[in-house]
């Protein structure tokens, strides 16, 4: 409780702070982590998931790779939680300069939120590996099989970021200026197990480092501030 208290204060006395998040943001918006498998997971795929979402799996299977990438990464029904809101006001209040994520589902932005650095992609934008015409996520999931281009039937590829493939080099050049520049850094529902993503936190100058996860982190000695629980209660506790 203590713990909690000193965020709260924190943040009215905070006015450039950054926001670097993962799967559990999203989790509470009923969004699955494809990594805690299911019982009917290894009923329906012969891989697991961090095959099936890697580059060689895409390219030498790539109707399989859509199988899953459908039933488990495509959740267009999923609407913004207490975090994505609550983040969104702090924006347009002045005082959140950046949200930093590692999810591609949409959901920060769908909440309000302007400036969102998608360190992973999105599933929203698809493009054909051939023309490069642009498709959004419901033209993927009313798709069969492997999606075609609608104008020269050339393979769609989604803009996410897959294992064996790099981040983006300028999204990771304006995650580290925010996070470098930030007088206060929330992290919050990420297992800060995930590389290069999670070495964002060593280029943190400041002495305001929020760790919000309901399990421990191997970066929980860090923390200036350490509040295990869910993200969306503890920053919609937030005033404002």
């Amino acid at each position: 409780m203590e713990q909690l208290q000193e965020f709260l204060q924190t943040v009215k006395e905070s006015d450039n702070i950054v926001f670097f998040g993962g799967a559990g943001v999203s989790t509470e918006s009923g969004v699955p982590d494809f990594r805690s498998v299911d019982g009917l997971y290894n009923q329906q795929y012969d891989y697991p998931p961090e095959t099936i979402l890697s580059h060689s799996f895409y390219m030498a299977k790539t109707a399989e790779f859509y199988r899953f990438y459908r039933n488990k990464m495509l959740c267009l029904s999923a609407q913004p939680n207490a975090a994505h809101k609550k983040l969104a006001e702090l924006e347009t209040a002045g005082k959140l300069k950046a949200v930093i994520t590692q999810n591609i589902d949409g959901l920060h932005q769908a909440a309000g939120s302007k400036r969102v650095l998608e360190l992973h992609g999105s599933v929203h934008r698809n493009y054909c590996r051939r023309c490069g015409k642009l498709f959004d996520a419901r033209y993927i999931l009313d798709s069969e099989r492997v999606p075609q281009c609608d104008e020269c039937g050339g393979e769609i590829k989604p803009d996410v970021v897959l294992y064996e493939e790099g981040l983006d080099r300028r999204t990771m050049e304006d995650a580290v200026y925010y996070i470098s520049h930030a007088d206060m850094l929330i992290i919050g529902g990420t297992s800060l197990a995930v590389y290069p993503a999670a070495g964002l936190i060593d280029y943190y100058q400041g002495n305001k480092l929020v760790l919000i996860n309901k399990s421990t982190t191997p970066m929980d000695g860090r923390a200036d501030i350490l509040i295990q629980g869910s993200i969306g209660e503890v920053l919609g506790q937030i005033e404002g």
